[in-house]
């Protein structure tokens, strides 16, 4: 009975040294980083900064590869069917990971089951943008407008079952309106389309709806959040309509396939967060409304849990079902 315990334990250290070996030798060739969206989204964006700074750090090729689709579906899934040994990551959102198991049915992969939390990114703001010929110049009076044209009203997102879907259906339920979801897909061609007028309104990130607004190409009527967005201080909050208004976190975040081993785990994390530090690169994320958060795995496992809950809140709140 000694010995098999000593076997055991002996196994067990040599795992141990045999992973941090690994580590330590980690990478002996190019990663890849999948962006489950198209080019020139938020995500798309930071995901290409931190890849230039973790192939300086590694001194090996840290290649991003869009495979956009399906919401960020077929991308996700291509990661969590991959092997776990750090050579292929996902970027994933509270869109993927978050409000995904509530609106999208028969989904193809858990979100927690079937990842490794690498590293928690950013958080994002989301704004409602209208296009420059909607009637409406604020948000009080493009609640108005709708309440007058029900079911007339279109906006855009970046697909269905994506975070920004959730807030303007909870939107929709807080405020007694009803609009049409147009989606679209990426945050990219979504806010492009209220640009050209092919909707109405826009739910969105602030990484494009900001510049676009800046150039007089669109409004930006509210933050979808408690409080004001500093980087739009004049843009009021919706909590400022609706006192207690609260919404799901919106965030960007660094994931590997299930049963990655926790030292290469780490290994990544350290060169991501010191990535997300840079600061030419933290200066442009947040140029872009994205507030550097760079936590451990740890932190992301933590805010995976919550956002599944309030998901799922925000989900029977406004009536939404998996389609």
């Amino acid at each position: 009975m000694k010995r098999t315990a000593s076997l055991v334990s002996l196994g067990c250290a040599l795992g141990i040294l045999a992973f941090a070996a690994q580590a330590q030798t980690f990478p002996s060739k190019p990663i890849r980083l999948i962006v489950p969206f198209p080019p020139s989204s938020g995500l798309d964006t930071m995901g290409r900064l931190v890849s230039q700074k973790m192939s300086e750090s590694f001194g090996q090729p840290v290649v991003v590869e869009n495979r956009a689709g399906a919401n960020g579906m077929i991308g996700s899934e291509f990661v969590a069917r991959a092997a776990p040994d750090g050579y292929t990551l996902s970027l994933g959102t509270s869109s993927t990971h978050g409000s995904a198991p509530y609106v999208i049915k028969n989904l193809t992969y858990d979100p927690v089951k079937d990842f490794t939390p690498i590293a928690t990114a950013v958080t994002t703001v989301i704004v409602v943008a209208a296009a420059n010929a909607f009637p409406a110049n604020s948000i009080r009076e493009a609640i108005d407008y709708a309440k007058r044209n029900p079911g007339k009203v279109t906006y855009s997102t970046s697909g269905v079952g994506g975070a920004l879907h959730m807030v303007a259906e909870m939107f929709e339920a807080q405020f007694g309106v009803h609009l049409v979801h147009i989606p679209y897909k990426g945050s990219a061609p979504a806010i492009n389309a209220v640009v050209a007028g092919e909707v109405n309104l826009g739910f969105n990130g602030t990484s494009e709806s900001v510049r676009l607004a800046r150039a007089g190409k669109l409004k930006i009527l509210a933050a979808a959040e408690s409080e004001r967005y500093a980087g739009l201080p004049d843009v009021p909050a919706l909590a400022e309509l609706l006192p207690g208004y609260e919404r799901p976190p919106g965030w960007f975040a660094f994931f590997g396939p299930a049963g990655m081993a926790r030292p290469v785990a780490l290994r990544l994390n350290e060169a991501i967060v010191k990535g997300l530090k840079a600061p030419d690169v933290a200066s442009k994320l947040e140029a872009q409304g994205l507030n550097v958060v760079a936590g451990s795995p740890e932190h992301l496992a933590r805010l995976l849990k919550r956002s599944l809950e309030l998901y799922g809140q925000a989900a029977k709140l406004a009536g939404v079902k998996p389609e």
